[in-house]
């Protein structure tokens, strides 16, 4: 079985992902990461990636056929990223939804705890400045995959389960993928 993570910033997709990776005693990969390392390594954040994604499909091919391979050739993990889904057909697919406020203040706080966390993001000023950065870069991320894969991320009828994770702690939402997957495994 694979499981694919997609998911609203701030949802608890990184979290999520290697708690859940963890208790089924399987890998855990991160196109998030993946993408952030490839920003960090040519001098963007990943919002400048993004933006040169809208003219250039290669920023995301290094992922999407990683993806792709990913899935014919492994078999028991879970991945988060927000196309998971798509370049993983035959995967349990599960989107984390949050109050955009809510995400935007989990990330405030995870950058203030953690200042050296994320080397893609850049620093944010405020719970505001991160929920306005994080809105453009949903729309931006929306249109970028509507234009070179002709499908909406958010269209949660991609999903085989959607959560909202703004009232829950990163133990409830495992409970409840773990509870999803048992019963129809």
């Amino acid at each position: 079985m694979i499981i694919t993570l997609a998911g609203l910033s701030g949802a608890g997709k990184s979290t999520v992902k290697k708690m859940l990776a963890e208790k089924l005693g399987w890998k855990a990969y991160s196109m998030g990461d993946m993408r952030g390392v490839y920003a960090t390594e040519h001098g963007m954040t990943i919002d400048e990636l993004n933006t040169l994604g809208m003219s250039d499909p290669q920023t995301d091919s290094r992922v999407d056929e990683f993806q792709t391979e990913l899935g014919k050739r492994e078999d028991n993990f879970v991945i988060d990223g927000w196309m998971s889904w798509f370049f993983i057909p035959n995967s349990v697919k599960i989107f984390l939804d949050i109050n955009p406020e809510e995400g935007a203040k989990r990330i405030f706080a995870e950058q203030q705890n953690y200042p050296d966390h994320r080397k893609d993001e850049r620093p944010y000023a405020s719970v505001t400045d991160v929920q306005e950065n994080l809105a453009k870069r949903v729309l931006q991320n929306q249109e970028r995959y509507k234009k070179w894969y002709q499908v909406d991320f958010l269209d949660t009828s991609h999903y085989d389960l959607v959560i909202d994770t703004s009232a829950l702690s990163p133990e409830q939402v495992v409970e409840r993928i773990t509870a999803f997957i048992s019963s129809h495994a």
